[in-house]
Formats: C-alpha cells, structure tokens, sequence
C-alpha cells in the first residue's frame, strides 16, 4: 500500500510540474504587450510608471477599437 501511495505521489509532482512548465512556455502575453515601438492604432492613455527594478520608464497606450493594452519600455 505504501508503494501504491508513493508512486501516485510521484505521478502527481510530475504532471504538476510539467503543467507548470508548459504554461510558462505557453503564457507570451506580457512579452507581446510590451517593446520600444508603439504599434500603429494605440494612443498614449498619459499613465506612466517607474519600475524601480530595471530603471524603466513605462509610458501605456491604448487601442480604443480592441481594448489591448501596450506598455512601451524606456529607459530614463
């Protein structure tokens, strides 16, 4: 009985950890709302933040037809 319950254990961590895996792989959302260059359609919503951990500046614009989000990156 013990052998059965380390095994599923087993089975267990691996699926969780391949999930995790494949949905840090999957997940590019941030990385394509965010560059230098403003796609076309967007305008400046006038919020800017720091981001004190990479000394960036970021400027968010906003696309008034689909909603989307962009946040553009520069340094200071």
């Amino acid at each position: 009985m013990m052998k059965f319950i380390l095994i599923y254990g087993a089975i267990q961590l691996i699926v969780f950890v391949g999930l995790l895996i494949a949905s840090a792989k999957k997940d590019r959302r941030l990385d394509d709302r965010q560059g230098t260059v403003v796609p076309s359609g967007f305008i400046s919503t006038g919020e800017v933040s720091y981001d004190p951990t990479t000394g960036d500046l970021i400027t968010v614009y906003f696309h008034p037809q689909t909603g989307k989000r962009f946040y553009k990156l520069g340094k200071e």
